[in-house]
């Protein structure tokens, strides 16, 4: 079967990347700020990380399997949801107001809103049956098949986690770029207020909890398997070991993830750990560097012995 990518989600990777660019510059050219912070910084961040994870499934999609007509349609509907919402988040940043969150009353936020509230949970819905599809068959090798796999489940639970921005809060007012008060319902920041003292770039709070950490970390587990098996090939590691590494790489990502929500929503900023968090951490990478010794110890043991040479006569 030729192996070609998958055109929607190639084409939007480059139109991602164009807008990443077009942000950059835009943020150079408007001083315009938004709680501090460049307006066009949001809408860079999205079209960057965007262009990162559609040309990761475009990558995928060009693996021989089965179902290529539903996996190949789910990419293109997870395609048009992506540019949809870049659009919108642009929309609100050249309007300087907020995107998320936002609870005014004008008749283009209320449109914003609602095409939000159906597109994101769409896009995740889209998200679950490219991952399904993609469980119950065989395609490519056994360790990029379980890199696959086990990215596109950990990226799931990166959507998820933006749920917990979105859950049950008191509103905020704040001001926007043209000076009006608008009303926020949800936010990223746990016991500090969005818009604080946060990292350069990334913009997470060093302040506070942060539930953008692990809604980033997990998106993008799915890059780091590939690259994980795709390093490992690189390296000549025995592809049964490989398949293993990636596995334990998946659960400890996967533990990672977990501690983060936790770091989160305990109000931790996550450049100062606290006490457990370190803890969690330091357990965590006790069992992955036990369970990569061990997958490096069964590869080896698995070896077959060398053939002996047979004595000439």
């Amino acid at each position: 079967m030729t192996k070609t990518w998958h055109r929607p989600t190639l084409w939007l990777a480059v139109v991602m990347a164009v807008g990443a660019l077009g942000c950059a510059v835009a943020a150079v050219l408007d001083g315009r700020l938004l709680q501090d912070v460049s307006l066009w910084a949001k809408p860079f961040k999205f079209t960057l990380s965007l262009a990162v994870y559609s040309a990761t499934l475009s990558w995928l999609l060009s693996l021989p399997h089965r179902g290529r007509r539903w996996t190949s349609g789910t990419a293109t509907v997870i395609a048009g949801i992506m540019f949809l919402e870049v659009g919108l988040i642009a929309l609100q940043a050249g309007r300087g107001t907020f995107t998320h969150y936002n609870s005014s009353d004008d008749p283009l936020n209320r449109f914003v809103q609602l095409t939000f509230g159906t597109l994101i949970p769409a896009m995740f819905l889209a998200n679950v049956v490219l991952a399904l599809v993609l469980s119950f068959q065989r395609f490519g090798r056994p360790d990029v098949r379980w890199a696959v796999r086990g990215g596109l489940y950990l990226a799931i639970l990166g959507m998820a986690s933006g749920y917990l921005m979105v859950g049950p809060r008191r509103p905020v007012t704040a001001v926007d770029a043209t000076g009006r008060e608008v009303e926020l319902v949800g936010g990223h920041s746990v016991g500090v207020p969005d818009g604080g003292a946060g990292m350069p770039i990334t913009g997470w709070s060093t302040t506070g909890g942060d539930l953008r950490v692990p809604h980033f970390v997990g998106m993008h587990g799915l890059q780091v398997m590939i690259l994980l098996a795709l390093g490992l090939a690189a390296l000549g590691v025995a592809e049964h070991v490989r398949t293993r590494l990636v596995a334990v790489a998946a659960l400890g990502y996967a533990g990672l993830f977990a501690v983060l929500v936790r770091q989160a929503l305990q109000g931790e900023p996550v450049t100062r750990p606290g006490g457990t968090t370190w803890a969690a951490l330091g357990g965590l990478a006790v069992v992955v560097a036990a369970g990569a010794g061990l997958a490096l110890r069964r590869g080896t043991a698995a070896r077959p012995p060398a053939r002996q040479p047979v004595p000439q006569r």
